[in-house]
């Protein structure tokens, strides 16, 4: 690892274990790598010694080895035994098939979220959505992924099931890492806007129906746009 973004990946690491801190030292481990490839500070493809990570963590060697184990288990990374690990590339098959698991899963908490979400909830998607346009248009592009998870995930939590958002946790992060890594090379998500206000309107007027179906037709069109990118940049 290069000093210099060694010295940048350091500070990175210390400041997500920062703000981790009152787990334990397990899960601190787990939330700071995630966190960091779900960032794309860790880069897809790109391997790493454990030693480089508990060095840069200031961590001993078994927290870090039993976070990166279920890390490995969670399809983000591959251990190389007795060396490091890999962080998993992001690949287009696998997008593809996460995206098909998660089109129905956002469809159906969109239409349980519909019955029972607040009008505080739903002022909430539009403030979030203002600032997602906002970002958009100041071309503040990270910013714009990482409201638009916020929109998503309130949703998922407004269906008040907590087996369908446990579910979902973990291919979101997924389809999130995608869109940071795709995000620059994507045309102004002009049309993303539009489909999470008709989103909103559905909800509005309580049509669950309507609501799931553009759900899905958003997430479907958006993830094939994503898989197109990263077959060109593979």
């Amino acid at each position: 690892m290069e000093d210099g973004h060694g010295e940048y990946l350091r500070l990175v690491l210390l400041g997500y274990k920062n703000e981790v801190a009152s787990n334990s030292l397990t899960q601190q481990a787990y939330l700071v790598i995630l966190k960091a490839i779900r960032n794309l500070y860790l880069e897809p493809g790109k391997s790493f010694l454990e030693r480089e990570i508990t060095d840069l963590l200031e961590m001993s060697r078994t927290p870090v080895h039993e976070a990166l184990i279920r890390l490995e288990m969670e399809g983000w990374l591959k251990v190389i035994p007795r060396k490091g690990f890999k962080v998993e590339p992001i690949l287009r098959r696998i997008i593809i098939e996460i995206s098909e698991i998660t089109e129905v899963l956002d469809g159906l908490a969109v239409e349980l979220a519909t019955n029972i979400i607040s009008n505080e909830e739903l002022d909430r998607l539009d403030r979030l959505i203002d600032k997602q346009e906002e970002a958009m248009y100041n071309k503040n592009l990270k910013t714009y992924v990482a409201v638009d998870q916020e929109f998503h995930n309130l949703i998922v939590d407004q269906s008040r099931n907590n087996r369908l958002i446990k579910a979902m946790a973990n291919y979101s992060d997924q389809l999130y890492r995608a869109r940071l890594y795709t995000i620059n090379a994507r045309k102004l998500p002009i049309q993303s806007i539009q489909e999470h206000r008709a989103i909103v309107a559905a909800i509005r007027a309580k049509n669950k129906i309507a609501a799931r179906e553009l759900m899905q037709g958003h997430r479907h069109r958006g993830s094939l746009e994503i898989a197109d990118i990263i077959k060109k940049k593979s």
